[in-house]
C-alpha cells in the first residue's frame, strides 16, 4: 500500500488559548478538483508537482471519482 501524495509541507498550528499543537498535513486526495486544475495550469507551478496532480488524477480516473483527459500542447496546436 503506497503512502498518501503530499501537496505542500505540513506546518504545525499553535492554539495560544489551549496550548495544544497540531499537525496539519496537505495530502492530494484532500484537495477539490478545481484546486488542482488552478495549481496544474499555473507557470509557476515546479513539474514534481505537476506529476503528482496528474498522478492524483489518474488515481481519481481509475476510482471513477473524475473525468479528466490531458491535452499534450501539440494536439492543442493540430487541432
Amino acid at each position: 500500500m503506497m503512502p498518501p501524495i503530499k501537496f505542500g509541507k505540513s506546518h504545525k498550528n499553535y492554539d495560544r488559548i489551549s496550548g495544544k499543537t497540531t499537525l496539519v498535513n496537505h495530502f492530494m486526495k484532500g484537495k477539490s478538483t478545481e484546486e488542482l486544475i488552478e495549481k496544474f495550469n499555473n507557470d509557476s507551478t515546479r513539474p514534481k508537482l505537476r506529476q503528482k496532480i496528474r498522478q492524483e488524477f489518474d488515481r481519481r480516473n481509475k476510482l471513477g471519482l473524475t473525468n479528466i483527459v490531458f491535452i499534450t500542447k501539440e494536439e492543442e496546436n493540430n487541432g
